[in-house]
């Protein structure tokens, strides 16, 4: 091989490796077929990967095929999967553990080395998608002739760039000139930014991405014979997507100003990947496939050895293992069986988390609040949900009449008698929701567990006057309900084991992670973005403009600015949250009068016809009036990476998690921490915020990339 392996097959010792097992099939019209089957021997749970010792084998089993194919022993060379399985990509432990940009480049080339021998191999190559392709996996197919799929696939993806790097085994020139610039622009950038969406087989199939598609139960055996139809002549393919002259010479480059204008608005300018891949997809146009394939060999490897790779990683990480093995977490052998579930108001957020609870738990859930008004509207409203629901076919017919009838409203506490789970979603008022629970108490039975959704009110408090604090437990959504995946679990000391566990079944039931926090004010997320916030805020106040604010926190990378952020939560309900934690903390956070002068006003964005910010507005500036010494754009930023530092540290000596992989989990799930930051700490260490504030990092060895 030309590429040098030595060191990447080196640190590769521990790889599962994915075979490449050969047979040779007899084709209907006279021939052979060399059907390839990659297969790591491991059960359903372990998806074939793509390390450096499988690449190795993979390219020197095509190397004989295509020795046979020019002795004339074959006609034809076909790659499948195991059951359910194409390839789930490329192995990111083996990655994640490139030594050197370097290296990083001689991985690029040995995945281009290797799945680009499907190509020009002599004859025809197919690629038989017989599961999930994502990644590496789906380049595979790309760089074949032709491809099938089975249409019971469930996901075929580009997720790199979601990951802080982009296609780089020739995905990034294969595909916009098979499929169209814009149909590649959102499969590559748009549909891993939008929470990894991926393509299910017959939106791959409408695409271009396969020439055809069967039905599982006899998905090989049609792929084989369409593949022999193909071979023989008697099967022309045709993809009606391919980008012609006038897309290339009209298209290409408008497609790709718009795309990056809408990046810019959406995420900022800090993640590197999207705009690698934006440039990658822009040089298809014109570049050769082997000029292509060099620039992706030069972006994956700035992209690997960065450290904005390293942070995807370690974000990674987070949301598949630590959020399934949540730290602190009773045994779910101790949860309590959930049969009933009742829900104190009637509101926006009560009718939230009513659709989920009867969606996931599917089972009786009641909602009450001051007056059958309220309540009648509130049982509409989410029917009329689940309604729309069916009608965009996320659920059946049966299925909606079965959630419509579990759902049922009420004035008369009585009907919480049978509950098992109580959540109140009530005004974040201490003496409203101590009231709330009183009641409650009075009529469910003594093993009903209540929960409260307070972001920044004590649970201890709020459960002080019942006469068992022990069935208490904080149980924080963010909204949307039904979008966001975190819940803060809130454990108080009083809060028993039974029903922490309960809490944390429930919220794997309804499909969230859920963090262990203390309590303590603004748990985690809330304390986190009281400082961010209060910092810009006070900044303004002091006579900083508002656009070095936003300068200031850019590097961040969040997907909003903090004066965008606090008019999407509610300016009122910002300036609450700022009073609680200057409350809870005055020496460290401040309070902000005029953000209350602000949510009076009403906004601090002047607004088009259409509703799109056209920037700060007049009034709202002259409301805060600043006055005072301007800080530069480096020292705010500073000066919120010291208090960030400091206050996460201070959360992690009290306890309020247990480690500080827990507040990047929070973050990243709760308020949108972009995953190339890796969270907040990972970020705090390579700024030096850490070392200046703590003298130490909250991560050894410091999450970053290499030379």
């Amino acid at each position: 091989m030309s590429v040098d392996t030595a060191q990447l097959l080196e640190m590769s010792q521990d790889e599962v490796v994915t075979h490449s097992y050969v047979n040779d099939v007899r084709l209907p019209s006279g021939g052979t077929l060399a059907l390839v089957t990659l297969d790591n021997d491991r059960d359903h749970r372990r998806p074939p990967t793509l390390g450096p010792v499988t690449l190795v084998e993979l390219s020197v089993t095509l190397d004989r095929l295509r020795e046979r194919a020019a002795a004339g022993e074959i006609q034809a060379i076909a790659v499948t999967g195991k059951p359910y399985f194409l390839a789930a990509g490329a192995d990111l432990s083996k990655v994640g553990q490139i030594p050197s940009r370097e290296a990083g480049r001689q991985m690029a080339q040995l995945g281009h080395e290797a799945l680009g021998k499907l190509h020009d191999a002599g004859v025809p190559t197919f690629v038989f998608i017989n599961g999930l392709a994502l990644g590496g996996g789906l380049e595979i197919a790309l760089n074949a002739d032709y491809r099938t799929v089975d249409s019971t696939a469930p996901a075929l993806a580009f997720p790199e760039v979601f990951l802080g790097i982009i296609p780089g085994w020739g995905g990034a020139w294969l595909l916009p000139n098979l499929i169209g610039i814009e149909n590649a622009l959102n499969v590559i950038v748009s549909n891993p930014l939008k929470n990894n969406r991926t393509l299910k087989a017959a939106e791959a199939y409408e695409l271009g991405i396969a020439d055809a598609m069967f039905g599982s139960a006899s998905f090989l055996e049609d792929s084989i014979a369409w593949a022999d139809g193909v071979v023989s002549g008697r099967i022309a393919v045709k993809r009606p997507h391919a980008p012609g002259k006038v897309e290339r010479a009209l298209k290409w480059d408008a497609a790709i100003s718009i795309a990056r204008k809408t990046l810019e608005k959406r995420i900022g300018t800090v993640a590197k990947s999207p705009y690698a891949a934006l440039e990658l997809l822009a040089g298809a146009k014109k570049a050769t496939r082997e000029e292509g394939f060099r620039a992706e060999d030069e972006a994956l490897a700035d992209l690997v050895s960065g450290d904005q790779f390293r942070a995807s990683i370690y974000a990674f990480d987070l949301v598949q293992k630590r959020a399934k093995r949540p730290a602190g977490a009773p045994s779910p052998d101790l949860a309590r069986k959930i049969t009933k579930v009742g829900i104190v108001g009637a509101g926006l957020m009560a009718s939230q988390f009513a659709l989920l609870f009867v969606r996931k738990l599917k089972v009786p859930v009641v909602i009450t609040d001051i007056d059958q008004e309220r309540v009648t509207r509130g049982v509409d409203g989410i029917r009329a949900s689940i309604d729309e629901m069916q009608a965009k076919g996320r659920v059946s017919p049966d299925e909606s009449n079965r959630l419509k009838a579990l759902i049922s409203g009420t004035t008369d506490l009585a009907d919480f008698a049978d509950c098992d789970w109580v959540i109140e979603a009530v005004f974040e008022e201490l003496g409203v929701k101590q009231d709330v629970f009183s009641r409650v108490e009075k009529v469910v039975g003594e093993e009903c567990v209540l929960a409260t959704n307070t972001s920044s009110l004590s649970v201890t408090a709020i459960g002080s006057v019942l006469s068992n604090p022990s069935r208490l437990v904080g149980f924080h959504f963010f909204n949307p309900v039904a979008v966001m995946p975190l819940v803060e679990v809130v454990n108080t000391e009083a809060t028993d084991d039974e029903t922490l566990a309960t809490a944390m079944v429930v919220a794997k039931t309804l499909g969230k992670s859920a963090v262990i926090t203390a309590d303590a004010p603004g748990f985690v997320v809330n304390r986190v973005l009281a400082k961010l916030l209060g910092e810009a805020m006070h900044a303004v106040e002091t006579g900083t403009p508002f656009e070095v604010v936003d300068r200031a926190t850019a590097p961040f990378g969040l997907p909003m600015t903090p004066f965008e952020l606090l008019e999407l939560v509610g300016l009122t309900v910002g300036a609450h949250v700022l009073d609680t934690h200057h409350a809870a903390f005055p020496d460290r956070f401040f309070e902000s009068e005029a953000l209350h002068r602000l949510a009076d006003y009403g906004h601090i964005f002047s607004r088009d016809a259409k509703g799109n910010r056209t920037g700060f507005d007049r009034r709202a500036v002259e409301i805060v009036g600043g006055s005072g010494t301007a800080m530069t754009q480096a020292e705010l930023q500073q000066r919120i990476e010291d208090g960030l530092a400091d206050e996460i540290g201070r959360m992690l000596d009290d306890g309020v998690v247990a480690a500080a992989e827990d507040v990047d989990l929070c973050l990243i799930l709760g308020a949108g921490w972009p995953f190339q930051m890796g969270g907040v700490t990972p970020y705090l260490d390579r700024v030096g915020a850490s070392d200046r504030v703590r003298g130490r990092r909250f991560h050894e060895p410091a999450i970053v990339g290499v030379a």
